[in-house]
C-alpha cells in the first residue's frame, strides 16, 4: 500500500469528524491530491492548492452548488442563490447585497447588537450553570438576522429552527439535497408585508433594488427572487455565527490564562477571535464542481469531478502557519481561510467577526471565568457544520 492510498477521509465518518486534524495533516503530507473512491469524490488540503482553487472560479466552479451532496445530485440551483452561482451572475446578485454589508451599516448595528448580548446574559445573572449554545450563542445571530431582515422577535426562532433543519445533517448521515436548497415559503408573509410597510430592512432594500441582469435589461427582482436572497441570508448567517461563539466559550474554558488575558486587555479580543476562526472553523469544507480536465500534483481530475476544498486543513497548514496546531490569541494572522477567497468571500464575514467580538466583550464582563461540563457536551460534527450542540458550563 503507497503512502497516499494509506490516508482514509470522509466527510461523513463520525469518528473522523470528532477530531479531523490528525487526518488533515496527513492528507497533506501523504496525499495533498486524494480521491474517496466510495463516494466518488477528489480533495485538496494543502494552503496553496486550496488557494489556487478558489480563486481559479472557471475551473472550480459554484454554478452547481458549494456541498458535495448538492453537487453529486446534479440538482437544479433557483437563480439568486449567491453561494451556488459563477460570474457574471454571481456578481449581479452579489451587487445587491453588498450595499446591505457596507462597513459603515454594519458598524452601524453595534449598538442594539450590544444590547441583545446584555439582555441575554442579564437573564442568567445568579446561575451558577447553563448551556452557553442555548442560552447565548444561539441567541445572538439569531436576533442579528431577524433585525437585518425585518422579522418580527416573536417569529425569530422559529425562523432560525426552519432555516437551521435545512442545513443540518446528522452526524455520520449525508444532507437531504431537496431541504439543501433554500426553502423560500418561509419568508412569503414577511415579504408581503413589506411591501406595504416599508421599513429600514433588508427585505424592504431588495424590494425596491434596481439592476441589470445577465441579458442587459434594468428591472426590479421578482418576488421569488427576493425570496432567495432572503432564505440564503437566514441560512448562511445563523448557525456558523452561533458555533464561532460556541467555539470561544470552549477554547477558552481550555486556556484560562489566554482568557485572562482578554479580560484584562480587551483590545486582544478581535485577534483572539481571528485565531479562533483559524483554529476551530465552523465549515470545514468548501464544494466545486470541475469544469474541464485540470493537472494537480502530476495527475488529472477529470471534468464533471466533484472537489472538496479543506479550509480546516489550510487553516493548520505548517508551511503557512508557525506551530499551527497551538491556539494563540497572539498570533500574527495572514492568509486565514475560513471565510473564503476570491469570488466567493463570505460577505457577512465583517457582521460575523462584529457578533463575535460583542458577545465575547459581554460574556466576559459578565462572567469572567467560566468552566465546561465536559461529561455532557454534544458536538455536532456534520458534513457541512461543525461546532457544539450543547455545551454546558458553570460559573463561580
Amino acid at each position: 500500500m503507497s503512502p497516499a492510498e494509506s490516508v482514509y477521509w470522509d466527510p461523513w465518518d463520525r469518528d473522523i469528524a470528532l477530531d479531523p486534524y490528525p487526518v488533515y495533516r496527513q492528507l497533506r503530507d501523504r496525499a495533498p491530491l486524494y480521491y474517496n473512491e466510495q463516494h466518488d469524490f477528489y480533495a485538496l488540503s494543502r494552503h496553496d492548492d486550496i488557494d489556487r482553487a478558489l480563486l481559479d472560479w472557471k475551473t472550480f466552479s459554484s454554478s452547481r452548488g458549494p456541498i458535495l451532496e448538492i453537487i453529486k445530485a446534479g440538482v437544479e440551483i433557483p437563480p439568486g442563490t449567491l453561494l451556488m452561482e459563477d460570474p457574471p451572475a454571481h456578481d449581479i446578485h452579489r451587487s445587491l447585497l453588498v450595499r446591505v454589508f457596507t462597513p459603515r451599516r454594519v458598524l452601524s448595528l453595534e449598538p442594539q447588537i450590544r444590547q441583545m448580548c446584555i439582555r441575554s446574559l442579564e437573564r442568567l445573572a445568579g446561575l451558577d450553570h447553563f448551556d452557553l449554545m442555548t442560552e447565548f450563542a444561539n441567541e445572538v445571530p439569531m436576533r442579528v438576522i431577524g433585525m437585518l431582515l425585518g422579522i418580527p422577535e416573536a417569529d425569530q426562532q422559529a425562523v432560525r429552527d426552519r432555516a437551521d433543519a435545512d442545513l443540518r445533517t446528522e452526524p455520520g448521515q449525508q444532507m437531504q439535497v431537496d431541504r439543501a436548497i433554500p426553502h423560500t415559503d418561509h419568508f412569503a408573509e414577511y415579504i408581503d408585508w413589506r411591501a406595504e410597510h416599508p421599513s429600514d430592512d433588508l427585505m424592504t432594500e431588495l424590494l425596491h433594488a434596481e439592476f441589470e441582469d445577465t441579458h442587459g435589461v434594468r428591472r426590479t427582482l421578482t418576488r421569488q427572487e427576493i425570496l432567495t436572497y432572503i432564505s440564503v441570508v437566514a441560512g448562511a448567517g445563523n448557525e456558523t455565527t452561533a458555533r464561532l461563539i460556541g467555539w470561544l466559550g470552549s477554547l477558552l474554558a481550555r486556556y484560562p490564562d489566554q482568557r485572562a488575558e482578554l479580560v484584562a486587555d480587551p483590545r486582544l479580543i478581535p485577534n483572539a477571535i481571528e485565531e479562533t476562526l483559524r483554529f476551530e472553523p465552523t465549515g470545514h469544507a468548501i464544494a466545486r464542481y470541475v469544469t474541464t480536465d485540470v493537472e494537480i500534483h502530476g495527475d488529472t481530475v477529470p471534468a464533471g469531478s466533484a472537489i472538496m476544498l479543506l479550509v480546516a486543513s489550510a487553516n493548520r497548514d505548517g508551511d503557512r502557519w508557525s506551530d499551527p496546531d497551538r491556539f494563540d490569541i497572539h498570533r500574527k494572522m495572514t492568509n486565514l481561510r475560513t471565510f473564503g477567497f476570491g469570488t466567493h468571500f463570505c460577505l457577512g464575514a465583517a457582521l460575523a467577526r462584529l457578533e463575535a467580538k460583542i458577545a465575547l466583550e459581554e460574556l466576559l464582563t459578565h462572567f469572567p471565568t467560566w468552566d465546561v461540563d465536559r461529561n455532557n457536551l454534544t458536538l455536532s460534527p456534520t458534513s457541512t457544520v461543525r461546532g457544539w450542540a450543547a455545551l454546558p458550563i458553570t460559573v463561580p
